[in-house]
């Protein structure tokens, strides 16, 4: 999403698409604005008569018609290799002044002139208006998404529970637990990640009918809006699915409103009492500890138990005042229907009845009229004697303030035994207890002793327990992770889960060795591990199955695998180590340079010199688009600035545990606790969905300290949802609207209101009168920038401290509302009193190439750019109003930025995406958990032909049947 070469913007193949010749750039570009000989954007204004073919008028116009290509070798999208018809800026110059006598666009100036042409904007443009302006009719949400409704087999032949392990290796969310059954599926907690991990297991999210919530906060909920959203998308017709929680759910859907479709979310059903709401939940029992039913057929009868913190206990009137949103916790209790004993046919025969249909009715629990004689036949005088149905609790007590509230829960009363072999009557033998307490809680001796009224039930361990995150759970990433670590530990560090060094100092104790309580059988107690089943149903096979737990693969075997697929990559690990082991030599760098002939017109830019390895490092936690797969997480980028602070742009969902696997699970908390500033692009979910969970972890890290509020840099739509969000639970930030970073809006705020009367801000698309300035609708009021001015200080003051000069937001086209962002250290002065300028990253978000953007990136450092399709997609990336690879390239060749960082691919291309390395001369493509520090940053592109090294024999799409294409680039 330096110095300059030859401008060669966007051209796309002229064996993919029309052209549209398009001879006048002042038709785009105010009269003001012209290039220098060698075509360069600058910052300001030179005057020239020249005139320019429109820079951007090259590309397909919008088609919803799929792609097809002139060249019979190249049918296939998803081909590696193309056979374009390469083309330069300076051969369209040429066509374009061939062309200088055809004035009568430049003559009417601009967009108007070409809509007098029955031609749109967005057509000559190459970008999708509708969609940018958020008038797209494909974006528009279904007003009805199907609710599956399946017909149920009572005599359930299959049905279990499974510990699904999200978290288990970064303790960032809470677990989730499956609940099968042969024609339903029930799902406990929905964290972030939840999407990742079914994927990776062949988990289908559209077979699911019910999701129940055990707290609503973002530790149990934060995966729930992309899941949503990802169902919303499936097929032609989307989906729906039931959620149940607490009476605090409400809040999370008025948050979600703000960015998912009503239709999402019409199945979303709280239970207890719900204040200050006008909505009807379901019918509260008249005591708030009694169970609320909220599942009662053939197969399963579940019911929700509400926990308070017991201080909340108070006097009547006063309740609703001292409970605080997000407090209540849930008990579940998942009771399956009994087992029908065994059918005598004899007993049958002899009341009268021949074998045929009337046995299958009796089996069924229902009467019969007999054959031969006058009688009802009942099935209790056909069968034997029934076997109650397993029972299953899951507990979420997260606080000793709740276990309080929890051992006083009387109408738990009938499912407390002694043992299992000696029910009394009217008990209920409870034979499976699924403890999502966390560990700091489920170790104490008052919780052991609650826990030992289960008589024979066996209680599985799901809290947090420090020896899990020894076990990466999302396996295939932390493959690619290992095998990159292994070609270039430079730029791919080990995970944090396989670099622990003082794992046996932390604090932990062992599930396996509880405290000594006499009534609580020792081997009872099973740590819980990834896809760990309890059996149900067949009644013979009740009980624990490890058959599922993924096997343990180390470091060392994943390299002697790689080592034996690919021989080579040993010698090019030896190499890439060189490239840092010649600059520690001092040799010449531009002698190295020279040995690699695409890198020989680079310079080292004057802002690297003097660098040590602490100023700035840009960790990249995630690198695909909409939604999260096997290899690689959605958008969020990590600027480290070690003792300074720190920062994070966009914030996608995973984004803690990403975090977690590039830091571990401490020093993740320290990114967090130093983190000042979040800069979020726009209101996608994909790009903020994981800022909520981000946000409550430092605030309960800075818990009793002295600190500043996080400052949040977002869309308008984005405040929205914080606003609402908070109040289920307190965020503490301080929310900064996008548009009031803007270089016009800084020079404003400053006093220099005059200076945006022909500033940069009318050499625009955005300019007034222009269709584009549809992104600034709803200008801010008076009020807002005056509430606005002591949260702009504190970002002053924030970058300030964190020795940066600026950071600037800029419209981009996307949807509404969408910006990227430039960030620039302040000046330097080394030891010699030279003046040394500062570095500067620019993040595109995602967008189609415009002119702001890449006025924005000139001269920049870094350019971190979104690719999210290939060069022979143009089509789609005009439609989704992203770049291709190509386009992304030319971008930063046309700035002039010294290196050039390509993210958030699609889905479609899981481990590497489709490049060609003529493009690759000051570029790189990123990974999941990519670390570049500043003082390596030249060496980006030389490690790029070793990447497609180790990725020579992957496939283009090895995704599970669950990735919606469709919805992969929105």
């Amino acid at each position: 999403m330096p110095q300059s070469t030859n401008l060669r913007l966007l051209l796309s193949s002229a064996n993919c698409h029309r052209r549209h010749p398009f001879p006048a750039a002042s038709n785009f570009f105010p009269k003001h604005v012209s290039f220098s000989s060698s075509f360069q954007f600058f910052l300001k204004p030179q005057f020239k008569t020249r005139e320019i073919p429109l820079l951007f008028a090259t590309f397909s116009s919008y088609s919803k018609k799929p792609f097809a290509t002139n060249n019979n070798s190249n049918n296939n999208k998803n081909s590696r290799s193309f056979n374009r018809n390469r083309s330069t800026l300076s051969e369209t110059v040429k066509k374009g002044d061939n062309n200088k006598n055809n004035k009568n666009n430049s003559d009417k100036g601009g967009f108007f002139a070409m809509e007098e042409k029955n031609t749109s904007a967005d057509e000559k443009f190459g970008f999708n208006r509708k969609r940018a302006e958020g008038r797209d009719d494909s974006d528009r949400p279904k007003k009805h998404l199907q609710l599956k409704s399946r017909k149920l087999n009572p005599a359930n032949t299959i049905s279990y529970v499974q510990i699904l392990g999200t978290g288990m290796d970064t303790q960032d969310t809470s677990p989730s637990v499956l609940l099968f059954f042969d024609k339903q599926r029930f799902i406990f907690n929905a964290g972030e990640g939840l999407q990742r991990f079914c994927s990776e297991h062949k988990i289908k999210l559209s077979k699911i009918d019910h999701i129940f919530l055990s707290r609503v906060c973002s530790e149990t909920a934060g995966g729930l809006p992309g899941l949503l959203l990802t169902l919303a998308g499936m097929g032609d017709e989307g989906m729906s699915v039931n959620v149940w929680g607490p009476s605090d759910l409400k809040y999370l859907v008025d948050a979600m409103k703000s960015f998912i479709p009503n239709a999402a979310m019409v199945n979303t059903r709280s239970f207890g009492p719900t204040p200050d709401s006008n909505e009807s939940s379901r019918s509260t029992p008249h005591r708030i500890d009694e169970p609320f039913v909220l599942i009662d057929d053939e197969v399963v009868k579940l019911s929700a138990i509400l926990l308070r913190p017991s201080f909340l206990e108070v006097s009547e009137p006063m309740k609703e005042k001292s409970s605080a949103n997000g407090d209540i916790s849930v008990v579940y209790i998942c009771e399956l229907a009994e087992i029908k004993g065994k059918f005598d046919p004899k007993k049958a025969i002899a009341l009268g009845l021949r074998p045929g249909p009337k046995f299958r009715e009796l089996q069924l629990g229902n009467s019969v009229k007999s054959d031969n004689q006058d009688v009802m036949v009942h099935p209790s005088d056909v069968l034997g004697p029934s076997v109650a149905g397993p029972i299953v609790i899951l507990v979420d007590c997260p606080t000793s303030s709740h276990l309080h509230e929890l051992s006083s829960l009387k109408c738990l009363a009938p499912y407390y035994i002694d043992t299992a072999y000696d029910v009394p009557e009217g008990s209920k033998l409870v034979n499976c207890v699924i403890h999502l307490t966390p560990e700091s809680v489920a170790k104490t001796e008052d919780y052991r002793m609650w826990m030992s009224k289960f008589g024979g039930a066996q209680h599985i361990m799901a809290g947090h327990e420090m020896k899990n995150i020894e076990v990466p759970i999302l396996k295939a990433s932390a493959r690619i992770a290992a095998r990159l670590n292994y070609l270039c530990p430079q730029f791919f560090p080990s995970p944090g889960f396989w670099s622990l060094q003082n794992l046996n100092l932390l604090p932990s104790e062992s599930m396996a060795s509880p405290p000594k309580i006499p009534l609580l059988r020792t081997n009872a107690l099973i740590p819980a591990e990834n896809l760990l089943k309890f059996h149900l149903r067949p009644y013979a096979n009740l009980g624990l199955d490890k058959s599922s737990i993924p096997s343990l693969s180390s470091p060392s075997e994943i390299i002697e695998e790689l080592l034996s697929e690919i021989p080579e990559v040993k010698d090019a690990s030896q190499q890439i180590t060189s490239f840092w082991s010649d600059n520690n030599k001092d040799i010449n760098m531009e002698k190295t340079i020279t040995e690699e002939p695409w890198l020989s017109e680079n310079t080292l830019p004057p802002c690297l010199e003097n660098l040590t390895r602490e100023d700035m490092e840009i960790v990249l936690l995630g690198t695909g688009s909409s939604q999260p797969s096997k290899y690689r997480n959605v958008s969020s980028i990590f600027i480290d600035l070690f003792s300074k602070g720190s920062l994070l742009l966009d914030c996608g969902e995973g984004t803690l545990g990403q975090l977690k696997r590039r830091f571990g699970v401490q020093g993740a908390d320290e990114a967090v606790r130093k983190l000042r500033c979040i800069w979020i692009s726009h209101i996608h979910a994909d790009h903020h969905t994981g800022l909520a969970r981000i946000l409550a972890l430092r605030r309960d890290l800075l818990k009793g300290t002295s600190h500043e509020p996080v400052i949040v840099v977002g869309p308008r739509q984005l405040k929205r949802f914080l606003a609402a969000y908070q109040r289920l639970e307190d965020l503490d930030m301080q929310f900064l609207d996008c548009s009031q970073t803007t270089e016009s809006s800084t020079e404003s705020n400053q006093g220099d209101s005059n200076n945006n009367k022909n500033g940069n801000a009318d050499s625009t698309l955005f300019t007034r009168g222009v269709p584009m300035q549809s992104y600034w609708k709803r200008p801010i009021s008076p009020s807002q920038v005056a509430a606005a001015l002591p949260i702009l200080e504190s970002l002053k003051k924030v970058l300030n401290e964190a020795g940066l000069e600026a950071l600037i937001s800029f419209p981009v086209i996307h949807c509404p509302q969408a910006f990227g962002v430039a960030i620039r250290a302040a000046d330097r002065v080394n030891a010699a009193g030279k003046n040394i300028p500062g570095w500067k990253i620019v993040y595109s978000g995602d967008t189609r190439p415009c002119p702001e953007l890449v006025r924005a990136s000139q001269g920049a450092t870094v350019l971190i750019h979104e690719a999210t399709f290939e060069d022979s997609m143009i089509d789609e990336a005009v439609a989704r109003n992203h770049s291709t690879t190509k386009e992304a390239v030319e971008v930063g060749n046309s700035a002039g930025a010294y290196r050039i960082i390509l993210t958030h691919f699609s889905q479609r291309y899981p481990k590497i995406p489709v490049f060609e390395e003529s493009h690759m001369h000051k570029t790189c493509v990123a990974f999941d958990m990519m670390s570049v520090n500043l003082a390596d940053v030249h060496v980006l592109p030389r490690v790029v032909p070793y990447l497609k090294l180790l990725f020579r024999d992957e496939m283009i799409v090895d995704e599970s049947e669950d990735v919606d294409l469709v919805t992969a680039i929105a």
